[in-house]
């Protein structure tokens, strides 16, 4: 596995780290635009060019370039939502998405308002939709690049970082260790693991919070009634 490994961390290492850089953005930038989220795997690319990076300023430009590619996608969403909101919720694709999530991307925008846009950077599907809901929603873009920028960052900071730190393990264990590989592929399994369990409880405690929030307006409605 080894021998597999080392050949393949090598060939992602031998394209130029500028073109690196900017793949990794521009896979970002797609993964964070509306709708081509849901299919174009941005976090996967994100890694395997981490696993090239071999210093700590090919680590910051590898970095930087994909919290940009983030901050575009995710601005391409919004305007798309303040131009065209309403036109691309009814359209085929809008339609295949779902009333049910876009229903759901409203609600979450409307209870959380700031943090919700920052939380769903983590979150499937409303990843790809809370941007364009935000645009619809006549929010403020210096108030949707405030609460999104953060979220960018600190999800491109930990890929990269996961990805750089079990390349550069592995790297360093290879010449003496026979099972080096398996520490490399189960320390990316490990932080994909974690990362889609935190995605499960962030999307878990949303839930419970949206769910006691209505309990909560209900019960107000009937004291109003009353």
């Amino acid at each position: 596995m080894n021998d597999f490994l080392t050949w393949l961390l090598d060939a992602v290492q031998s394209v130029d780290p500028v073109l690196r850089a900017v793949l990794a953005g521009v896979a970002i930038m797609l993964e964070t635009s509306v709708l081509v989220g849901l299919v174009v795997p941005g976090d996967t690319v994100v890694i395997v060019a981490s696993t090239a990076v071999g210093s700590f300023t090919e680590a910051v430009i590898l970095t930087v370039t994909v919290i940009v590619g983030a901050l575009i996608g995710e601005s391409v969403g919004f305007w798309l939502g303040r131009w065209l909101g309403p036109r691309i919720r009814h359209s085929r694709v809008g339609r295949w998405l779902g009333e049910d999530n876009w229903t759901r991307a409203e609600l979450y925008l409307r209870r959380r308002g700031g943090p919700a846009i920052f939380l769903s950077r983590f979150l499937p599907v409303l990843h790809s939709l809370v941007p364009l809901t935000v645009g619809m929603s006549g929010f403020a873009y210096r108030r949707f690049l405030a609460w999104t920028a953060p979220a960018c960052a600190v999800w491109a900071i930990a890929y990269v970082g996961v990805g750089a730190a079990a390349a550069g393990t592995y790297r360093e264990l290879s010449d003496r260790l026979h099972g080096a590989g398996y520490i490399f592929v189960g320390i990316i399994a490990v932080f994909l693991v974690l990362a889609y369990l935190a995605k499960r409880l962030i999307v878990r405690g949303e839930a419970r919070h949206m769910s006691r929030q209505s309990t909560e307006g209900d019960s107000s409605s009937d004291d109003v009634g009353q």
